[in-house]
């Protein structure tokens, strides 16, 4: 029998005693949680592994060209680069293919995976265009690790005139930056309102996120200059003055 068990941004407490019961074992997590921009215990998550003889995997989606030096995701960010068993990713997100993703494993998960999976197997194949937009994506970051370093720069700019502003996003160190606004209907709203500015996020309500904490999740890109950045806050100030949010 196949038990997986899917952390969460939580913490891994649980986890060490749930995962004794089960025969194979398999520890799946995202490296950085979509909701919240927080980034898993993926130390806590190799010990328990190893202790446990369970098999890691990452989804290492929100995090490829966004976390460590030279972006190559949460076990850079952590020192652990190789020891992760099974990571997953995304042609899309930082690296803008649109389309695509990818497993990262051993020759026999990869070689079981191309004969096995069913995306494999039924799905076509990515248009030449993805693939080659792909690899030059990962060839531009790591001839241009400066990129990284730009993007986590632009998210601490951001996050800290936010606060400034009256606003309370979560704790974070990634570029996702969730502003926690209370009830549905008021996230959508001010999402709808920014968007008239001139500013694209996205509000997210129950049942994506726990009843009363809806939030607009904004997303700091690399290519954001200081001038958009203040301007995105600018109109963050307006509209949140204008629906009584500060």
């Amino acid at each position: 029998m196949l038990h997986t068990f899917r952390s969460s941004h939580r913490g891994s407490g649980d986890l060490a005693s749930s995962i004794l019961a089960t025969k194979r074992r398999i520890i799946w997590s995202d490296g950085v949680f979509s909701m919240e921009g927080s980034i898993a215990p993926l130390p806590d998550l190799l010990m328990i592994a190893r202790e446990h003889d369970a098999v890691l995997v990452i989804d290492d989606s929100h995090a490829t060209g966004v976390l460590g030096r030279t972006g190559r995701g949460t076990a850079e960010h952590f020192g652990v680069l190789g020891e992760v068993d099974v990571i997953t990713s995304t042609l899309g997100k930082a690296l803008g293919g649109a389309a695509g993703g990818f497993v990262a494993g051993s020759a026999a998960l990869c070689d079981y995976l191309t004969q096995r999976s069913r995306p494999q197997l039924f799905s076509n194949a990515l248009p030449p265009t993805v693939a080659a937009s792909s690899l030059a994506a990962v060839e531009f970051i790591e001839a241009h690790p400066e990129r990284v370093q730009t993007l986590r720069d632009n998210a601490r700019y951001f996050r800290e005139r936010i606060v400034e502003a009256g606003f309370k996003p979560l704790a974070g160190e990634t570029p996702i930056i969730p502003i926690i606004v209370g009830e549905t209907a008021a996230a959508i709203q001010m999402s709808e309102a920014l968007l008239d500015e001139g500013v694209f996020v996205t509000g997210f309500g129950f049942p994506v996120v726990p009843q009363g904490e809806a939030r607009v999740r904004c997303q700091i890109s690399a290519a954001h200059t200081r001038a958009d950045l203040d301007e995105a806050v600018a109109a963050f100030v307006r509209v949140g003055r204008r629906l009584k949010l500060i």
